[in-house]
């Protein structure tokens, strides 16, 4: 940990591009970003493009925030559902087994990628870049990167399993609706372990409502670990004037990154 500081300290802090006024964003007279103002729109459609963080909707413990702030789904992503996660029997009690062992377990403990619900939970940011044909979300999280493909194809009927999947999406009115297939079998939907198959369908509709905030309804359908569909709504909120840094989890890493969000 003390070698990352002072690798970061080495960098001049104008190279980092981290308080860099970006042209085209939106002001109030203070000069700081208008985040009620409306969305930007690329041909006609809504613009998801820009730098987005997780929703900040979990206090600190009582001892502090250890290593950052992480939102309630990053910990538990059906916190908000009533009853919770509608798991299998299986399901319930491996989880049960993963949060008993602080994630001792988890892909991200290991280095290994996080899957696509996680990565739009975790704490470190996230660019999407918008185009007439992709939609791209660069993760900060370990340089990570995933494809939406606005093309009008269709979705592989036997892909070979991935941690990203494959995505497909297209515009319903304002919101993009976006169909994803192809998963691994071992992913981990948040901290507490609860698990997602290579049977997993995900539908994510995004809305951009105006220019300062993103929402994420996000669907799975995975019927081998849950007895029903279930939806959570993700919020996300623009950066502003800033841009990401690379972060790099390395193999065997004997620090604490894993207890984040415990």
């Amino acid at each position: 940990m003390v070698m990352v500081v002072v690798v970061l300290a080495d960098i001049p802090v104008g190279a980092q591009w981290l308080n860099y006024p970006v042209p085209g964003v939106p002001r109030t007279k203070s000069g700081a970003a208008n985040m009620t103002a409306p969305a930007p729109r690329l041909s006609g459609k809504p613009d998801l493009s820009g730098i987005w963080e997780a929703e900040d909707n979990r206090p600190c413990p009582a001892g502090g925030c250890a290593d950052m702030k992480v939102g309630q789904e990053f910990v538990n992503i059906g916190w908000s559902l009533k009853g919770g996660l509608p798991y299998q029997p299986w399901a319930a009690e491996l989880t049960k087994q993963r949060t008993a062992e602080n994630r001792l377990h988890d892909p991200m403990s290991r280095c290994l990628p996080p899957g696509l619900v996680r990565l739009h939970t975790h704490a470190l940011m996230r660019k999407m870049i918008q185009t007439s044909t992709v939609l791209a979300i660069l993760n900060e999280q370990s340089v990570w990167y995933r494809q939406i493909m606005l093309d009008g194809r269709p979705l592989p009927v036997d892909p070979v399993p991935t941690w990203n999947g494959y995505s497909v999406g297209k515009w319903e009115g304002d919101t993009l609706v976006v169909q994803s297939n192809g998963f691994r079998d071992d992913l981990w939907l948040d901290a507490n372990g609860s698990p997602m198959t290579s049977a997993a369908k995900i539908t994510e509709r995004f809305r951009r409502p105006d220019f300062g905030h993103l929402e994420i309804a996000l669907t799975v359908d995975d019927p081998k670990a849950y007895t029903r569909p279930w939806t959570v709504t993700l919020k996300q909120t623009i950066v502003a004037d800033s841009d990401q840094l690379d972060y790099v989890c390395q193999e065997n890493e004997k620090d604490v990154p894993h207890l984040i969000g415990k």
